[in-house]
């Protein structure tokens, strides 16, 4: 019986020997579909970086009907990449997420417009129709910033309507659009961004309070692995990351992963354009940006006064000291 029973116990030990020693799981849901605006994730997952901090991650590509913040609120997912004003706004209706890094230091959406378009800046957009999704906050603050009136017509994630009309303006990704309208035949269009009107808004993870609470080393080692994801991906060989993305979205070609990667490096979406922008801003997230968000939200009335905190809805914590 004796033996029997320490027999018992040293398997019981085995089994949680191996159990603490097995990768910890973690599912993230990207926003669209595997394209180099990715390509921090699919670095770290192709180099191993993620196996290297003990953390088996499984990339769920988007697309138009990805269910980001539902997925994360549910449990389906662990993580969401999002915008941060639109995280903001269902952070106001009670949805229980938090903000915890950056994907981009600048939301990369902006307005399409053609190179022979009169339309050179925000200003010249008063009166104008606009291909874009309707509510888009950024739409909202130019309209109250420039004291716009446009119309909007509703967009269909198509480029065909802006290549069809010269005068047309669209709401685009300014690393994919550009690419797909010149293959179609275009002249390289010209891109109003967010970040010239003062916008200032992030691509962002998003997990939830649940997660945050009682997952914090975990999210701390994916944090680490993914920014080091980054910045091999943009200072190194991307073409570990290409080579796994072309798997999960066989669309991608070597050009457009090539010229997307460009687009990013050239406009310093992920490391910043601050003056100490670089490497050590990858991920990097402002308590201070992120008050005058919610300021603006309010201004709009996208947001009830004081229903949000930058305290409340983010968190460096999980970010390298």
């Amino acid at each position: 019986m004796k033996t029997a029973a320490l027999l018992a116990l040293c398997l019981a030990a085995l089994s949680s020997a191996q159990a603490a020693g097995a990768p910890r799981k973690l599912i993230v849901q990207l926003d669209w579909m595997a394209e180099p605006e990715h390509g921090g994730f699919y670095q770290a997952q192709a180099r191993g970086f993620f196996r290297e901090e003990g953390l088996d991650v499984t990339l769920i590509p988007g697309g138009p009907g990805a269910h980001v913040m539902p997925s994360v609120a549910t449990g389906k997912a662990d993580i969401g990449q999002a915008d941060d004003v639109g995280a903001l706004m269902q952070q106001a209706e009670g949805l229980p997420f938090v903000q915890f890094a950056a994907v981009f230091q600048d939301d990369p959406a902006g307005i399409l417009v053609h190179a022979e378009s009169k339309v050179r800046k925000f200003e010249d957009l008063q009166g104008k129709t606009i291909i874009a999704r309707p509510g888009w906050p950024f739409l909202e603050f130019l309209k109250r910033k420039y004291d716009l009136k446009v119309n909007v017509v509703a967009q269909n994630f198509s480029s065909a309507a802006f290549l069809s009309n010269k005068e047309a303006l669209q709401q685009g990704y300014y690393i994919a659009e550009p690419y797909h309208i010149t293959k179609a035949g275009g002249k390289m269009p010209r891109f109003l961004a967010t970040w010239d009107a003062g916008y200032r808004g992030y691509a962002v993870l998003v997990t939830s309070r649940k997660v945050a609470r009682e997952r914090a080393s975990d999210l701390q080692a994916f944090t680490r692995a993914y920014i080091r994801g980054w910045r091999d991906y943009l200072e190194g060989d991307p073409r570990p990351a290409h080579a796994l993305m072309k798997i999960a979205n066989p669309g991608n070609t070597d050009e457009f992963m090539d010229f997307s990667r460009r687009m990013i490096i050239g406009e310093k979406l992920v490391t910043g354009r601050e003056a100490d922008g670089g490497p050590a801003r990858i991920g990097h997230l402002d308590p201070a940006r992120f008050a005058r968000q919610i300021a603006m939200l309010e201004e709009l009335g996208l947001v009830p006064k004081g229903k949000l905190a930058a305290d409340r809805v983010m968190t460096t914590e999980f970010l390298p000291k």
